[in-house]
């Protein structure tokens, strides 16, 4: 377990690894980059971070994450299986769309999903996540430096 209050960033395929990277370094908040492959990391002055590498399985990385982050971290992904297994550990789990990921709307979220595989294994086409605009890329920002404010404060008060 993590004794200061830490960014995990489920990079794999995320589009917004370059603001994560700007918001861990203005508030000096660690952050680790879970993968299944190495991924490079900016050098960066107030930047704190390190990749680490799941290799196996393909929900080896988020098996990792779960295991891994606390009720004082935050967790940023768009997968929302992570996400529903982050929330039930207390977990305040941010999406790349710039939405929180809430215990009281995940069902849904997960229902969503279920239903969309199921559609697809008919061969029915659901239509697919909507096109990443940079509105999504300027709200995620925006909830992101909230989020890791707090985070902040919170450590400058312990």
């Amino acid at each position: 377990m993590n004794e200061s209050p830490t960014i995990y960033l489920d990079a794999d395929a995320c589009p917004v690894k370059e603001q994560v990277y700007k918001v861990a370094a203005r508030y000096e908040m660690p952050l680790v980059v879970v993968a299944n492959s190495p991924l490079r990391i900016p050098d960066m002055a107030g930047l704190t971070a390190r990749m680490m590498v799941v290799p196996g399985a393909m929900d080896a990385a988020d098996d990792w994450i779960v295991e891994q982050a606390t009720p004082a971290d935050l967790v940023l992904t768009a997968d929302i299986l992570l996400a529903q297994r982050t929330l039930e550990n207390g977990v305040r789990t941010l999406d790349f769309r710039g939405r929180e990921f809430s215990p009281t709307r995940i069902g849904d979220a997960v229902a969503a999903r279920d239903m969309a595989a199921m559609m697809r294994s008919m061969g029915l086409t659901t239509g697919g996540p909507a096109p990443f605009e940079a509105k999504d890329r300027g709200k995620f920002a925006s909830l992101l430096d909230n989020a890791v404010s707090k985070m902040a404060r919170l450590r400058a008060i312990d």
